[in-house]
């Protein structure tokens, strides 16, 4: 059995029973970063050995996974935070998994950040677009005029680096009335939620430290006509 288990996005007590429930009792942990794990684990006292399976693992990490749930072993995978699969190497090795008979693939569900930021966005999130890490060169102009022009919401996650530089590009291509929400370090101590338009956010105080996750409100079929 292969456990996919969401943790905590930032605050160490958003974390199911169930979670640490099969974390305790699997046999292997594998982790993004294992030192990143270790805190959770240190934290709720789970003694579980764990592996690191990241997206620079080579093929062997993966075969070595797939003998030992051959063995009848319990695996759990987890990501750094939040929900393994989601801008997280983590898909690779389940969509390896899950063409093995007999290998059974259970969900434990819990904390995403991206569904964190749309659930406080206050914006229509009855359909959305997801578009994970904006990438830091390439296409980037053409995604943000695919962004201005969705009728559907737009969530993306930015890096703190980045953000300013997001916002004005997005500024250049969006009515003033379009609201945008920029969630930082969300669930955790210094947790901030800017909202207006892009121009006016990318006025704030904008720290340096932490990703972003960015909830760009959907073009209207009106402003599309004209």
């Amino acid at each position: 059995m292969l456990y996919i288990v969401a943790t905590p996005i930032g605050n160490l007590e958003d974390i199911t029973l169930r979670a640490l429930r099969i974390l305790c009792e699997s046999d292997l942990i594998l982790c993004e970063d294992t030192r990143q794990t270790r805190k959770l684990l240190w934290h709720y006292k789970i003694k579980t050995p764990t592996l690191s399976y990241h997206q620079h693992s080579k093929n062997y990490r993966t075969e070595q996974i797939v003998k030992m749930l051959k063995q009848n072993k319990t695996l759990a995978l987890v990501s750094d935070a939040g929900t393994p699969g989601i801008s997280d190497p983590g898909n690779k090795l389940i969509s390896a998994i899950s063409q093995i008979p007999d290998i059974l693939i259970s969900l434990i569900p819990g904390p995403s950040a991206l569904t964190a930021a749309a659930s406080c966005s206050g914006l229509s999130c009855d359909s959305f677009l997801f578009l994970g890490f904006i990438p830091a060169k390439r296409r980037r102009k053409k995604i943000f005029q695919e962004i201005a022009e969705s009728q559907r919401t737009v969530i993306f996650y930015e890096s703190c680096h980045r953000i300013k530089k997001t916002l004005h590009q997005l500024a250049d291509l969006l009515d003033d009335r379009r609201q945008i929400v920029a969630a930082r370090e969300l669930t955790k101590k210094f947790e901030t939620i800017y909202r207006g338009s892009a121009a006016e956010i990318a006025k704030s105080d904008l720290p340096e430290k932490g990703e972003f996750v960015v909830v760009v409100e959907r073009q209207s079929k009106a402003a599309l006509a004209k």
